[in-house]
């Protein structure tokens, strides 16, 4: 079945960077788009990023723009959100997430905590 296990998170200082994975299983990787989200406390969850299934396209939300770069290894099925000049707002539980079929696939989550 279609299983999403991030890592990566942890506790960074305000302007550090972190490099977050997502390893995929269960389906064709490649032939996928993937997406990372992110749920900050008492907040709805947000799109970050979402790459095309070759990593041709990206696109990202106005707020990570210039800070961070999602990217793919379609050889390990892996996932990547790079992310520098981390900001205390940047905190929350972040998920990577895929569209198989008609459903919607989530990890478990990673959390990034930005603080001083």
């Amino acid at each position: 079945q279609v299983q999403l296990v991030e890592s990566g998170g942890g506790l960074v200082q305000p302007g550090g960077s972190l490099r977050l994975s997502c390893a995929a299983s269960g389906f064709s990787f490649s032939s996928y788009a993937m997406s990372w989200y992110r749920r900050a406390p008492g907040k709805e969850r947000e799109v970050v990023a979402v790459i095309t299934s070759t990593g041709s396209i990206t696109n990202y939300a106005d707020f990570v723009k210039g800070r961070f770069t999602i990217s793919r290894d379609n050889a390990e099925d892996t996932v990547y959100l790079q992310m520098n000049s981390l900001k205390p707002e940047d905190t929350a539980v972040y998920y990577c997430n895929v569209k198989y079929g008609f459903r919607y696939f989530w990890g478990q989550g990673t959390q990034v905590t930005v603080s001083s």
